[in-house]
């Protein structure tokens, strides 16, 4: 049996003419909003509140961002303000500490240094002999 698939899923239908249900609402509600404030207040008033108004509703029905509606947009502003910020990649600067006590010079005995550079040799050429064991071909 053959099923009838959709084509414009992406595409509202046209319900008033050439504006779908969510232009007509906003638009409607937008503009009839800054006709009451038009009428009931002084005309500061409505220029201060009423033209706003009418701007965002205007926006919201029919500026697309990012071929996505402009309500997705005002919601990510929101959600970018009120949300806490939490930087991951921003490192912590060490915090270092002046003293101001004289450094006293730490006499270093002579037998202590040649354990430590014997130690040093013994290691580099037991090093040495692993590596070259490993790149001798037998």
């Amino acid at each position: 049996m053959r099923f009838e698939v959709p084509q414009f899923i992406e595409v509202e239908d046209k319900i008033f003419g050439p504006l779908t249900w969510r232009q007509f609402l906003y638009l409607s509600g937008g503009l009839g909003m800054a006709v009451v404030i038009f009428f009931t207040t002084n005309i500061f008033a409505f220029v201060f509140f009423g033209l706003p108004l009418a701007l965002l509703a205007g926006a919201l029905a029919f500026y697309p961002i990012n071929n996505r509606p402009f309500s997705y947009f005002l919601e990510a502003i929101f959600n970018y303000i009120t949300k806490q910020h939490l930087y991951l990649w921003r490192k912590k600067s060490d915090v270092v500490h002046k003293s101001f006590s004289p450094i006293k010079p730490v006499e270093e005995d002579i037998s202590v240094r040649a354990q430590m550079t014997t130690k040093k040799n013994i290691s580099s050429l037991a090093r040495r002999l692993e590596l070259q064991a490993l790149q001798k071909p037998e």
